[in-house]
């Protein structure tokens, strides 16, 4: 049997808090609220599968 090679569909996301503009990194498909490590402010809720950013996202990582 041959099975198709399945490419990883989730990826993460560098984003800056736009208070304190600490860069952390996030999962596309959190299942909690998000908060920045350093102020406490929501970076990203979650949303029925992906999250809602609350800040700049940087970069996308896969």
């Amino acid at each position: 049997m041959v099975r198709p090679k399945r490419e990883n569909r989730s990826k993460f996301f560098r984003v800056k808090c736009p208070d304190c503009e600490n860069e952390q990194i996030i999962f596309e498909k959190a299942s909690t609220i998000v908060d920045c490590v350093v102020c406490g402010r929501v970076l990203a809720e979650p949303s029925g599968g992906k999250i809602t950013l609350k800040a700049e996202k940087l970069a996308e990582l896969s």
